[in-house]
């Protein structure tokens, strides 16, 4: 895949501090948000000046025991075809079952079974889509009991029977790390980095022992590191910020960004 650069996640909240900032080379967007017949008015722009969109899904349920919805994978196809994006990103979490909406994206059983049904779920979202697919390992504030592979060895495993895509999320590693003691370095020694997308930073909040995975605050020195290594793996394609919610002034944003590409060029020198 080309170069994304260095990116910000795309809320209409920030539409004017982002137009205003230099620096962002591509846009990551909420596909649940859109209307593909009518994007807003500042994606428009933004793509005018040459920024790629991607669309971000967060509902899909590539990890759900039903297969995924065929019209949800027709709504984040037609935000693909309406931004000309290069590729889609969801994740690869778990959120409704018997009907029930879970609200939160969670961790999938690392079973062998759980492997079997969402490689086929997988295997269903490429073919209804129009670009690639790339998938993002989430958060978790637990861990399934009878889990038989690591985070990892789940995405390698999905990767190698389905050439999905990553979305490396090294804040979400970091998350895991803390609440799960998964160790992050060795997760990104155990992902298939030739298949990355491109990759997430955010920040978030320690609160009763557990790391809450946020987005609304500048990432900890911590999860920069992670980014480093990463880097110091591979080349990621892009590395994006995602800002959430209490919205920052246009310096703490740049100055995000300025961090991630100061923890991007450590890695260069380590090699």
């Amino acid at each position: 895949m080309a170069g994304l650069g260095v990116g910000i996640g795309w809320r209409s909240e920030l539409d004017l501090s982002i137009e205003r900032m230099a620096g962002v080379d591509f846009l990551e967007v909420v596909a649940e948000n859109l209307r593909p017949a009518r994007l807003p008015e500042s994606l428009r722009v933004l793509r005018a000046r040459g920024l790629t969109v991607i669309p971000h899904g967060v509902s899909l349920g590539i990890g759900d025991a039903e297969p995924p919805s065929p019209a949800r994978l027709a709504h984040l196809a037609a935000c693909a075809q309406a931004l000309d994006a290069p590729l889609v990103s969801e994740h690869l979490a778990f959120v409704r079952g018997g009907g029930l909406e879970a609200g939160h994206l969670l961790p999938v059983p690392r079973t062998r079974a759980s492997l079997r049904v969402v490689t086929e779920n997988v295997r269903r979202a490429q073919d209804a889509l129009p670009v690639p697919l790339a998938l993002e390992n989430v958060a978790a504030l637990f861990g399934w009991p009878e889990d038989e592979l690591t985070e990892a060895e789940f995405l390698a495993e999905l990767v190698e029977r389905t050439g999905v895509g990553l979305l490396v999320d090294v804040a979400n590693l970091y998350t895991n790390q803390f609440n799960l003691g998964l160790p992050a370095v060795a997760a990104l020694d155990a992902l298939p980095l030739d298949h990355l997308a491109y990759v997430h930073v955010a920040g978030g909040y320690e609160h009763h022992g557990l790391w809450h995975d946020t987005h609304t605050t500048t990432a900890p020195q911590v999860v920069l590191d992670l980014l480093t290594e990463l880097c110091a793996r591979v080349t990621p394609p892009g590395v994006l910020l995602e800002w959430d919610d209490e919205y920052p002034s246009d310096a703490v944003l740049a100055g995000e960004l300025s961090r991630i590409r100061t923890a991007m060029a450590l890695a260069g020198e380590r090699r």
